[in-house]
């Protein structure tokens, strides 16, 4: 039958990795049996469910509307077969976690007290650096990322929105005026984050508008980013859950709010592509997810709806 749930997983890691070979080796099958699966799925539902072509797969429109209940039926499996069978398993362990080093700092270490309060038979291994690491080859259970996730055979969760406006110092502005569109931005002093090469901003007629950012500052790391723009050196892109309050008390100004910082990301938590999900993983992800959550409305809530 090609309905079973091993090719429904097939399915979607092949929408998630964009290639049916890649897609099969998670699954234990051969790039031959994974696109004899699919093209067996495929005269099943009488749709053709992926583009192919010598360079990619990618997903057709009836392919995105099976994804979508594909996606479900998949996740729901892997946790109920989680739950179940860590119902009787102890919350303990060793958990090795990575995060960028400014969410770290201000997302994670403050609720550490509260979280080995709640489970104190967890040791934590925890790594903050900007440099993305791999998380299977250094050992890693879980990694908070922020972004756009690239395709990868990781397993994902979303952990919160994570909304990103151009912001400056009341100072700066004072000296060089307020920018309306992004091609003012060139005539001011912008400061990009590390690699930066682009900004795109999608105005509200959902055209967009890339600009190259140019000013006397790049840095890789955000608390330093966030430092320079309160400092009234330029312009920057700034994470509300970082700038919210500066925002909130007037030390930051939203610049060109009617443009949006594109593309909209999310702040995740991505762990190894195993199926069992265990007990300690599992309690420090839904923790902490409670915790940025709230920590995320209490600093910009508000302005988001201005």
């Amino acid at each position: 039958m090609p309905f079973d749930f091993v090719t429904l997983q097939l399915v979607v890691n092949i929408a998630r990795m964009g290639a049916i070979g890649r897609g099969g080796r998670p699954l234990g099958l051969s790039a031959t049996n994974a696109s004899l699966r699919v093209r067996e799925l495929e005269d099943d539902l009488g749709v053709q469910l992926f583009n192919r072509t010598t360079r990619k797969v990618s997903l057709t429109a009836d392919g995105e509307e099976f994804l979508t209940y594909a996606s479900r039926i998949v996740d729901t499996a892997i946790e109920a077969r989680a739950a179940l069978s860590q119902k009787a398993q102890a919350v303990g362990g060793k958990l090795r976690v990575t995060a960028s080093a400014t969410f770290g700092q201000r997302h994670i270490v403050p609720y550490l007290p509260e979280f080995f309060a709640t489970f104190p038979d967890i040791k934590l291994d925890l790594f903050l650096s900007d440099r993305v690491v791999d998380i299977v080859d250094d050992g890693f259970s879980v990694a908070f990322r922020i972004g756009s996730l690239a395709p990868s055979s990781l397993l994902a969760r979303k952990i919160d929105d994570n909304p990103v406006w151009l912001v400056a110092a009341p100072s700066y502005l004072a000296r060089h005026g307020q920018p309306e569109t992004p091609q003012d931005l060139a005539r001011h002093r912008c400061l990009p984050l590390g690699a930066e090469r682009n900004w795109t901003f999608r105005d509200p007629e959902g055209q967009f508008h890339e600009v190259q950012p140019d000013g006397p500052l790049r840095v890789n790391l955000g608390d330093s980013l966030e430092s320079m723009a309160l400092a009234g050196l330029g312009i920057a892109r700034a994470s509300l859950w970082a700038a919210g309050k500066d925002i909130r008390e007037g030390r930051l100004v939203p610049i060109m709010p009617s443009y949006k910082v594109w593309p909209e990301t999310c702040i995740w938590a991505v762990r190894p592509p195993e199926p069992r999900l265990h007990a300690r993983t599992r309690a420090f992800v839904e923790f902490m997810q409670t915790h940025i959550r709230a920590a995320n409305l209490r600093a910009y809530g508000d302005l988001l709806k201005r």
